[in-house]
């Protein structure tokens, strides 16, 4: 395979959302800890972020809800991230990338995204006049060795991945909680199936592992049957 093996792995409610509501100010990571009989079983999740794959996809919108770019300078890790990214990211954000990362890529469509005005030894921007999720997949196994990615995006993105069939496994942590909404984020957003001919967009699961952790919490992991 010419591309990274890729593994969606998010936090989700039963419902399937993967925000706790439509406005950017709301986030499962600010939220779930302020919620009685979710904040308990939380802990876990993060544990089995700590195992995934050292380098890890993302969006800037997701990063910038969470406050990078704001937020204080982090230590170094062993991960390399990927950030897709055109105008949520600022100077201070890409710079926190820079610091917490082994190696750091941006891919970006915006030309005048602050990155290119940064120098630091381990930021390499991937340009692209339209985003191909594949071209950057390819890249990132061919120029930097990448042979596993988790992919931790928001549900726009995460369905362009479904639909382009470049999600190889699905490792879903479901906490006790039902959020509702119809514009919540969920874990596939995008435009909907309108056709039965569209069926064929769609991603067939083989579940692999069923674990029921503490406080209510449960673990899914599902090869994706393309």
């Amino acid at each position: 395979m010419d591309r990274p093996v890729t593994t969606l792995f998010m936090l989700m409610s039963v419902d399937g959302k993967i925000s706790t509501g439509a406005s950017d100010h709301l986030d499962v990571d600010k939220d779930f800890p302020k919620i009685a009989g979710v904040k308990e079983g939380l802990y876990q999740y993060y544990e089995i972020e700590q195992t995934t794959d050292l380098w890890s996809v993302n969006s800037g919108r997701v990063q910038a809800k969470i406050g990078v770019n704001t937020a204080d300078m982090p230590d170094k890790t062993p991960v390399s991230f990927v950030i897709i990214d055109n105008k949520h990211l600022q100077e201070h954000g890409v710079r926190y990338f820079c610091a917490l990362s082994k190696q750091f890529v941006l891919v970006t469509s915006n030309e005048k995204h602050p990155a290119f005005e940064i120098e630091e030894d381990n930021l390499r921007i991937l340009y692209q006049n339209e985003l191909s999720l594949k071209d950057v997949l390819t890249k990132l196994k061919s120029e930097y060795s990448c042979e596993r990615i988790t992919i931790q995006t928001g549900g726009t993105l995460n369905e362009l991945f479904l639909r382009e069939k470049l999600i190889d496994y699905i490792d879903i942590v479901v906490a006790p909680v039902l959020i509702g909404g119809k514009d919540t984020s969920t874990l596939i957003d995008g435009t909907s199936i309108m056709s039965e001919s569209e069926l064929s967009k769609t991603g067939v699961l083989k579940l692999q592992e069923c674990t029921v952790l503490k406080d209510s919490y449960l673990r899914l992991r599902y090869e994706v049957i393309h």
